[in-house]
């Protein structure tokens, strides 16, 4: 299932969610201006390398800031077009709703909390790893995990092989995060193996969890009832 937009239930512009998108975008033409062997560079520079914070230093290639840093930017770098695409149009189609709910402010601090959190998942099931983690999934997750928790009612507009169809947010993002925790537990047992990059699994688990967990936080305050779709469909 490939989704294409949501019930949206709010009036207004959101700036955040938007710009996060700008943002994001910006980063990638970056990366892409650069040669082939200055990006791999840039990226081990600027991602999120596990074993740094095992180890509690930098490691080559230096970058000017502390290691830590990297918890930052790595959620603006991507691994290609397909990559970038497919986290922006998660992004586009749940953010807004979640950034209508908790505000502008609020919602920016609890994308990169979450995003900080599935980091620090994939650290800790990686910790002798070399690799870097790129990209902003782990913080999408957890815009994910509060969409589930604040909106489970909304109606998911995916396409499938039948046509395009409504499902319930439910099960829409239950399925997805059922399908991560499967594959996460498959990535644990062939880390000592895996030489190469993949999807970070455990970094979906944790940001998501932390949607879950932190939404009704960052919401208190707020409106926080259950919001009734219109009557009419309107894409995200």
């Amino acid at each position: 299932m490939f989704p294409i937009g949501d019930d949206n239930d709010h009036a207004g512009i959101a700036f955040v969610t938007i710009g996060l998108i700008v943002a994001n975008a910006l980063a990638f033409l970056n990366e892409i201006t650069r040669p082939e062997q200055a990006l791999q560079a840039f990226i081990f520079a600027w991602g999120v390398v596990p074993r740094e914070f095992a180890v509690g230093t930098d490691l080559p290639p230096l970058i000017p800031f502390p290691y830590w840093s990297t918890l930052v930017t790595s959620m603006f770098l991507h691994g290609g077009w397909g990559h970038l695409g497919g986290n922006m149009l998660f992004l586009w189609i749940f953010g807004d709703n979640i950034e209508h709910r908790l505000g502008h402010l609020r919602f920016l601090l609890f994308y990169f909390v979450c995003g900080f959190a599935a980091s620090l998942a994939h650290i800790l099931f990686n910790s002798g790893s070399n690799i870097p983690a790129v990209g902003a999934s782990g913080a999408i997750s957890g815009v994910l995990g509060g969409y589930l928790l604040m909106f489970p009612r909304n109606r998911v507009y995916v396409v499938t092989w039948g046509g395009v169809m409504a499902v319930p947010a439910v099960f829409m993002l239950g399925l997805w995060i059922v399908m991560q925790l499967i594959s996460g537990v498959g990535s644990i047992a062939v880390t000592a193996k895996n030489a190469g990059g993949g999807v970070a699994y455990m970094a979906h688990v944790g940001g998501f969890v932390a949607g879950l967990i932190l939404a009704p936080l960052f919401a208190r305050g707020r409106q926080t009832a259950i919001s009734r779709p219109r009557q009419y469909d309107r894409w995200s």
